[in-house]
C-alpha cells in the first residue's frame, strides 16, 4: 500500500503545473470533449508508465544494492531540483487534432510523457519499492487526480493553484526520500 499511496502523492504533485497538465488543458478548450480526453489520458498514461515501472524493475536487477541506493538517492533529488523547474508545452504537441479526439490526446500524452518527470519518477519509484503493479497504479491514479479536473474545469481551477506551492512540497517530497534512501532507508528492501 505504501509504494501506491507515495506513487499516487508524487505524481500528482508533481503533475500539477507540468507540460502534461498544460496539454490536458489545451486538449479541452480545443475539442471541449472531456470523456474521450480523460480515457485517451488514462490510456496513455498506463502504457507510458508501465514501460517507465519496467525498466525501474530492470534497473533494479542489473545494479547491486549499494550502487542502487546511490542511484535512486541522486535520482530523488535530481528529480526534487527538475520540479522546481516550471515547464513549457512544446508546439509539436498540439499538431496532432486531424486524428479526433481520443488518438490525437492518446499520441500527444504519450509522446509529451517520454522523459518527463513523472516518467522518470515512475522508474524511480518502481526500482524503490520492487512492486510494479502498486507504483502503476499509483502513479496512473496521480496523473488522473491531477489531468481530470484539469479537463472538466479547465481555466476555473487553473488561476487558483499555487504552482509554486505545489511544486515546493513536490520538491520537498522528491528530496526527503533522496536523504532518505542515501541514509539506508532502503535496506530492508535490500538497497
Amino acid at each position: 500500500m505504501e509504494a501506491f499511496l507515495i506513487s499516487t502523492g508524487i505524481v500528482g504533485l508533481a503533475e500539477i503545473g507540468d507540460k502534461t497538465q498544460l496539454l490536458a488543458f489545451l486538449l479541452a478548450a480545443k475539442f471541449r470533449k472531456p470523456l474521450p480526453i480523460v480515457l485517451a489520458i488514462f490510456v496513455a498514461t498506463v502504457a507510458n508508465h508501465a514501460f517507465a515501472a519496467a525498466v525501474g524493475a530492470w534497473i533494479t536487477g542489473m545494479l547491486g544494492p549499494d550502487v542502487l541506493r546511490w542511484v535512486l538517492g541522486v535520482s530523488f533529488l535530481a528529480m526534487a531540483a527538475w520540479t522546481l523547474i516550471p515547464d513549457k508545452l512544446d508546439e509539436e504537441e498540439t499538431k496532432l487534432a486531424k486524428y479526433g479526439v481520443f488518438l490525437t490526446t492518446l499520441i500527444a500524452f504519450f509522446m509529451a510523457e517520454m522523459g518527463d518527470k513523472t516518467q522518470v519518477a515512475t522508474v524511480a519509484l518502481a526500482a524503490r519499492y520492487h512492486d510494479i503493479v502498486s507504483v502503476v497504479l499509483g502513479t496512473t491514479f496521480g496523473m488522473m487526480l491531477a489531468n481530470v479536473p484539469a479537463v472538466y474545469l479547465g481555466d476555473r481551477i487553473a488561476n487558483r493553484v499555487p504552482l509554486r506551492l505545489v511544486h515546493g512540497i513536490a520538491a520537498l517530497v522528491f528530496a526527503v526520500l533522496g536523504v532518505a534512501t542515501l541514509l539506508g532507508a532502503g535496506a530492508a528492501l535490500g538497497f
